[in-house]
């Protein structure tokens, strides 16, 4: 049996190295993310389309050549399908006067609408509009995104969360965050060529969002575009982001602008 001053010297080298184990752990959690790791961008208009300047504007999508839209205010909350070149309404359903119309998403053939206090995702057929169901949730609705196999749903927090799409549940979350600092109220979300991207509320910018992470991997400043649209009401602040993703088009607007924009992002620095 070994001695006590051997069983003493054992005890000590190993409290010894589980510290510096330890402290290396810590000291990879803690080391801040180099700013290089973060891109920032401007912007160029490419293309400017008619867009209902009555519509407030929450949930935005592209998809088999036509926008998608989900619009806001009690009374006044729709879903539509729009000709992007001319802003005709092709279908419309109007959301009873009590929901107030969020984020919305397309995933295969059906389109998934949040509403903002009401806990209710609406799901309607992609089509025709008719509603099919709905879901109920925790909290409030804010943006929603398809990312191909989970709807990502955000709720004004800096916290974005997985939704199973035929049920609705949750799977999982993550916080958002740039070097350490959360970014909060998120709003109309978009998937974007393996990222998440998301409209902060009243701000002129768009933040690009690692899905498995959390981690912001770079801003896109959309500073000027509001002027472009001629949108001049305190509550017509950006919001509205869809992805042409078989044209690698990308089109933002916001609430009641009278206009839609094809923009192309240019790095900066």
């Amino acid at each position: 049996m070994p001695s006590l001053q051997t069983r003493k010297s054992v005890l000590f080298l190993s409290c010894v190295a589980f510290a510096l184990v330890f402290c290396a752990v810590l000291s990879c959690r803690s080391s801040p993310i180099d700013d290089s790791d973060v891109r920032y961008y401007t912007f160029e208009v490419v293309n400017s389309y008619p867009h209902d300047p009555d519509a407030f504007t929450q949930g935005l999508v592209f998809e088999g050549g036509f926008l998608y839209e989900s619009t806001g205010l009690y009374g006044r909350s729709t879903v539509r399908k729009i000709d992007i070149k001319t802003g005709v309404v092709l279908a419309s359903r109007n959301l009873e006067k009590s929901y107030f119309g969020e984020g919305l998403a397309i995933a295969e053939d059906r389109i998934f609408q949040l509403t903002w206090k009401e806990k209710t995702c609406f799901v309607y057929d992609k089509n025709s509009i008719i509603l099919l169901k709905s879901f109920a949730y925790p909290g409030q609705g804010w943006g929603l995104a398809y990312d191909g196999k989970d709807l990502v749903m955000s709720d004004g927090t800096g916290v974005l969360r997985f939704m199973d799409a035929p049920t609705f549940k949750e799977k999982r979350r993550v916080e958002v965050e740039d070097r350490g600092s959360q970014i909060s109220l998120l709003n109309e979300l978009e998937y974007v060529e393996g990222e998440i991207w998301a409209n902060i509320w009243q701000k002129d910018q768009i933040v690009r969002i690692s899905p498995g992470t959390g981690r912001v991997t770079g801003w896109i400043d959309l500073k000027g575009l509001r002027d472009i649209a001629d949108a001049r009401d305190s509550e017509a602040v950006l919001n509205g982001i869809a992805y042409d993703a078989a044209g690698g088009r990308l089109f933002v607007t916001g609430k009641n602008w009278p206009r839609l924009f094809e923009i192309r992002i240019i790095e900066t620095r």
